[in-house]
């Protein structure tokens, strides 16, 4: 038989996305992703950013992410160095203190509103549907962090402008498939936010390696078999569950969350109560400020950092206090830096010398 004969199947071929007109390809063509040197930095109250904007150096950028608290400042390749001792110098002459400020050379990125506006308001129209049934999977651990529906789809779009500056479209790769990638690590990255790191990835590495070993022996393992099949001892494993089970149970507290200022404690009669009974009530009234300190500023908005429990703050405070634990301890539990321990544990301190100070009275 002659093959040559035979009929072709015909390529399957997908028309290419159209987005205000401008077919997808053309469209990064038009804003392409270019490197700069980056300055990353937080500060401990809020800059005045239009202010802060307007006494940039020429062709110097700025923009601020409201969720995470954080500030990016964009200049030439080979500027790092000075744009950092610049943002230092102008924090420090209004009174503000930077925070974790780190200078990173050859970032690459491109800006998203240098995207056509139709093209960008297209793009983001056909791609928040798609990421939030992508999202759909991770759903339970979404629900911890936004579970406002609202604020859900706030959080994805902002996801999507954030997956538009970072793609690479000389890489090859679809801007949708690039998303789907990011999207899982983003949400990944609401726990560690939220909770210092190790309550995600503690948590992650345990959940993962559970799996595992019910996909292979058919049920769930025994605290040995699960610390050998992770590679660690006993007491390892038992010290990580430990602090998986103290920050997810600070997930959930109420007085964090919810209202502490509603919840009205009850102290006994000081003519009638023995003296252990008022030490108790007192360690109570301590317990009760301190969660207060670390509760959301009903004045701040929900998407500052004021406007979150202070989770990592309440954790540094009562395990120092009454876990027997030093910073330096907790910082290796934690995963976390003792800076960053530091900057969470000042905010609880501001509110808290207040509260006591009430308290006294």
């Amino acid at each position: 038989m002659n093959h040559s004969t035979l009929p072709t199947e015909p390529s399957i071929r997908r028309a290419p996305l159209v987005f205000g007109g401008i077919p997808e390809a053309e469209g990064w063509a038009l804003a392409p992703i270019t490197p700069r040197d980056r300055v990353h930095f937080r500060v401990d109250h809020e800059l005045p950013l239009e202010e802060f904007r307007s006494e940039l150096p020429d062709r110097v950028t700025v923009s601020y992410d409201q969720g995470e608290g954080l500030y990016r400042v964009d200049g030439a390749c080979g500027s790092a160095q000075m744009l950092a001792d610049w943002v230092r110098a102008w924090c420090a002459g209004r009174g503000c203190t930077t925070v974790g400020l780190r200078a990173e050379t050859d970032v690459r990125r491109r800006t998203p509103r240098d995207l056509p506006p139709a093209f960008l308001d297209d793009l983001c129209r056909h791609y928040l549907p798609l990421s939030l049934k992508r999202l759909q999977r991770n759903m339970s651990t979404i629900r911890l962090h936004l579970p406002d529906p609202d604020d859900l789809t706030q959080q994805v779009s902002e996801w999507i402008l954030k997956a538009v500056s970072q793609y690479d479209e000389g890489k090859g790769v679809p801007f949708g498939a690039f998303l789907a990638t990011q999207l899982s690590k983003w949400v990944h990255d609401l726990g560690r936010n939220a909770h210092g790191r190790t309550a995600a990835d503690t948590e992650n590495k345990q959940q993962k390696a559970i799996a595992a070993f019910v996909a292979e022996h058919q049920r769930r393992p025994s605290e040995k078999e699960l610390a050998a099949f992770m590679g660690q001892s006993v007491a390892t494993l038992r010290r990580n569950s430990q602090t998986v089970a103290t920050l997810n149970g600070l997930r959930n507290l109420q007085s964090l969350d919810g209202g502490p200022e509603a919840t009205e404690i009850l102290l006994p009669d000081t003519h009638e109560a023995p003296d252990e009974i008022m030490g108790e009530a007192e360690q109570t009234l301590l317990s009760h400020a301190l969660t207060a300190a670390c509760a959301p500023d009903p004045t701040a908005r929900r998407d500052q950092r004021a406007g979150q429990p202070n989770v990592l703050g309440w954790a540094t405070w009562y395990l120092t206090m009454w876990g027997g634990r030093t910073k330096t301890q907790l910082s290796a539990e934690l995963n976390t830096s003792v800076r960053n321990m530091n900057v969470h544990a000042d905010r609880v301190e501001r509110s808290l010398k207040l509260r006591l100070v009430e308290l006294a009275d």
